[in-house]
This record gives C-alpha cells, structure tokens and sequence, in this order.
C-alpha cells in the first residue's frame, strides 16, 4: 500500500495552529517537529530542566539592569531567510524586540539562542538548526550545555561573518559572552545537576 503523502503546512497555517496548541512543535519547510521528544528519555527532564534554569536566572542576574530581556523555551523565534520557526531553550535580545506581528510571541532580532541538548535532539541542534539560525542578522552567539557531563560549547560570530568556537568542560571554567555583558562559570550552570559516573560516547560534532 503506497504511503500517504505528507500534507504541506503553511507557514500562516503552522502560527494559526501553534497558537492553540497545548504543546509546541518546531515548523520547517511544510512540516511542523514536536518538541516532546526533548523528554524522551527517562530521565533527561531533570537535568535539562535544571541547566536550563539555572542558566536563565544567572543571564538574567546579570542583564537585570541592561536593557537585555531574556526569554526561556516559551519564546518562538523565526528564522526569516529559510522561513524555520523554532523555540530555543534559551533567547536573548538587546535591542527593542522586533516581532512577527502584534501577538509578540515570535522574535525576529536575537542576539544570543541557547539550546540545552538532550540525545534525542543534539545533532538536530548543533546541524540545521544551528546552520538555519546562522541567518539571522542580528544573532551573535550561539551556546550549546551538556546534559551527560559539564560541558558547554560557544559559537561566537567574529567581525568576518565566520564563527568561532569555545569550548569549557571544568566547574571553574568561566564562558564569556561578547553579545552579552556577562561571564558565567560552568559551576553555577551545573549546580545541582546530577551528572552521570559515564558520560555516553558521541562522534565529532556537526
């Protein structure tokens, strides 16, 4: 028996049925992604949960008298030059938000996205959602935080449009931002995470 064709999905039709969804899907080239999948795993929620915290309450610790906002997994952003909509764990924006429309629920001008990974989602992360996200104009940084082990890679865009990577994997490490006044140690990124004796075995990333 033949496969029924997938139907195609208007960006427009996508944002009338996001809007009243009870959970969040990820939108690409006619094809809406649920988020679920990020909690997949038994026990992934936890320590996702609490890097993510963890690392929201510390950029807005330090952004709290900047004209910084910092938003956190609800806050959908549209990637106008491949028309992607995606919901990073973590978003930053500096300058007066821009948005899709009178909603306010879709930024246009992030400087920093942050994605927490999980296995089910990393390569998704680190390859065509951090490849499409590399179009947005005003976007600086791009960080990536382990769930298996201390680990955090930071993609700067540097002043020739290339971006460049920093990686830290020590409590005492520090991650400095350049989008962002703020230095943060890995130590208080992690703090109550209980991270597996044997993190699992991952190729090259992508």
């Amino acid at each position: 028996m033949a496969t029924q064709p997938r139907r195609f999905i208007t960006p427009e039709e996508y944002l009338e049925i996001e809007r009243k969804a009870e959970f969040r899907s990820e939108y690409f080239q006619g094809e809406m992604f649920p988020m679920e999948e990020v909690y997949s795993m038994a026990g992934a929620r936890r320590p996702h949960n609490l890097v993510n915290t963890n690392t929201v309450r510390e950029f807005g610790n330090q952004l709290r008298n900047t004209s910084c906002e910092v938003y956190s997994k609800d806050m959908r952003v549209h990637i106008p030059a491949t028309g992607m909509y995606v919901y990073p764990d973590i978003v930053i924006v500096c300058e007066a938000p821009q948005f899709l429309d009178n909603e306010m629920d879709t930024l246009l001008n992030p400087v920093l996205l942050g994605e927490v990974l999980s296995p089910t989602t990393e390569a998704y992360d680190r390859g065509l959602k951090f490849e499409q996200s590399q179009s947005v104009s005003s976007l600086r940084e791009y960080l990536l935080l382990s769930t298996d082990h201390m680990h955090a890679d930071l993609f700067t865009r540097g002043p020739d449009g290339k971006w460049i990577l920093s990686s830290a994997n020590s409590a005492e490490h520090t991650l400095v931002f350049s989008s962002v006044p703020c230095q943060i140690a890995l130590k208080v990124l992690y703090e109550k995470v209980e991270l597996p004796a044997h993190p699992r075995l991952r190729g090259p990333a992508v």
